[in-house]
């Protein structure tokens, strides 16, 4: 089988996925879609950490574990569909790219309530982390890269210039059709680049 990665950039409740694979020496894109990481998407489920500041420490915290477990289930369930979507096409998935934040590890909930810019970390983390959790549970290795770091690694592990690797990332959502935002453009790049990384260490 052919193999594949997938790609996600997060957002509060929601990531989008990208998965691609590498044919004729370039990408091509096999899976483009949003992944739902909340049952109920309004800004009290999408926004856990901003809850439970409403809703005081003790209380706060049965909140955001109820939300990390829902967001961990709905997440492995995107991945298990796309994974087996994709074996039914000839594609292994067997890697996932995560494009992080700053990387920053998170203090405990009551530190945290007590910074709204921490709040704000810690509501884009939980779902990173459940994304994370997910693949790990479908066996997938995971690479992680900072989002300011992105371009310049694709950059350099593609030999291209940030220009360049724009205008491919262009022709692949060229190629795929609206919704084609920078948010499907990092999915599929952190992919890319993903399987690069697994390319080399076979060599």
């Amino acid at each position: 089988m052919k193999r594949a990665a997938v790609g996600f950039r997060v957002h509060s409740g929601w990531a989008a996925l990208v998965a691609l694979a590498v044919e004729k020496g370039g990408p091509v894109v096999l899976v483009r879609e949003r992944v739902q990481m909340v049952e109920t998407f309004t800004y009290e489920f999408r926004q856990p950490y901003h809850t439970a500041l409403k809703l005081g420490v003790e209380e706060g915290r049965g909140f955001v574990a109820r939300s990390r477990g829902e967001a961990r289930r709905l997440a492995l369930r995107a991945i298990r569909d796309v994974g087996a979507r994709l074996e039914a096409r000839g594609y292994e998935l067997g890697r996932c790219g995560l494009v992080l934040a700053s990387g920053r590890a998170l203090p405990g909930l009551e530190q945290i309530l007590a910074s709204h810019a921490l709040i704000h970390t810690a509501d884009g983390e939980l779902f990173r982390e459940a994304l994370l959790h997910a693949s790990a549970r479908c066996g997938l290795e995971a690479v992680k890269v900072k989002e300011k770091e992105l371009v310049d690694s694709a950059s350099e592990e593609f030999h291209l210039t940030a220009s360049a690797l724009q205008n491919r990332l262009k022709e692949l959502g060229r190629a795929m059709g609206p919704p084609w935002s920078q948010d499907e453009k990092f999915a599929a790049l952190v992919a890319w680049l993903t399987l690069a990384s697994r390319a080399r260490a076979r060599v």
